[in-house]
């Protein structure tokens, strides 16, 4: 089955397997905090000039975005220890950038950090490639590989507000195998680095290490990205990404 994308269809999961999973999920917590507030799905106003190059983002992380990039996801955090962020997106056409459209989400509930380990609810600095998505539900015209399986459901034993976090998931391709469903477990820097770290859906506060945004942002961001246009996420507090 193919929608947009190339569409992959998990078969059947066991309990344990699902389970784990989930406890996997965003840097391997399991156990989100309590919601404060919903902030996703209200759209800032973008800048309409094109750009040079991505706003607020110092040469240490440009020079590692890779030259046949066409989009990226910037990723501003409020602060160093905040879990509020701004989301905006970026194409390039020709030699000049243009945002296209921004948003509010959030980040680790600790904030963000440049060395990243598994529960230590923050978010890692960096730039990263984004190549394959998933989720429970069915890819809303997704142009990135995308996987559909009830082994990204978020358990029930987490407050009913998460149940969703997982309906749609794009994987940062921070200490992942590139090519592979996003909850693929395998960390080739080890288990302590964390990992399963992704974009995906909102309940209202900080995640254990991954981005979310809104149902409505995530399904744009589905349709939006391409593989021939090599996206890649920017990621960090405002300070470190202009360091």
């Amino acid at each position: 089955m193919r929608n947009g994308g190339s569409v992959r269809v998990a078969a059947g999961v066991t309990g344990a397997a699902l389970l784990t999973v989930c406890l996997a999920a965003c840097g391997g917590s399991g156990h989100p905090d309590a919601p404060k507030g919903q902030r996703g799905g209200a759209d800032a106003k973008p800048h309409a000039a094109p750009l040079e190059r991505v706003p607020d983002i110092g040469d240490r992380l440009w020079r590692q975005v890779p030259p046949n990039t066409r989009q990226v996801v910037a990723v501003y955090g409020d602060g160093k220890d905040s879990a509020d962020s701004t989301v905006a997106l970026y194409e390039k056409t020709g030699q000049v950038w243009k945002q296209e459209r921004t948003w509010s989400a959030h980040n680790g509930r600790k904030g963000w950090t440049t060395d990243h380990h598994e529960d230590d609810k923050r978010s890692p600095v960096g730039v990263f490639t984004l190549s394959d998505a998933g989720g429970v539900l069915a890819a809303p015209g997704a142009k990135l590989p995308y996987t559909r399986s009830a082994a990204f459901q978020a358990p029930h034993y987490w407050k009913k507000t998460y149940w969703n976090d997982f309906d749609y998931v794009i994987a940062i391709d921070y200490n992942r195998v590139k090519g592979t469903p996003p909850n693929d477990p395998t960390r080739p820097r080890g288990q302590s680095k964390g990992g399963n770290i992704w974009l995906h859906m909102d309940h209202g506060s900080g995640t254990s290490a991954c981005v979310s945004q809104s149902k409505a942002d995530m399904e744009y961001l589905l349709r939006t990205l391409d593989p021939a246009r090599h996206p890649v996420v920017v990621m960090g507090d405002r300070a470190d990404l202009k360091a």
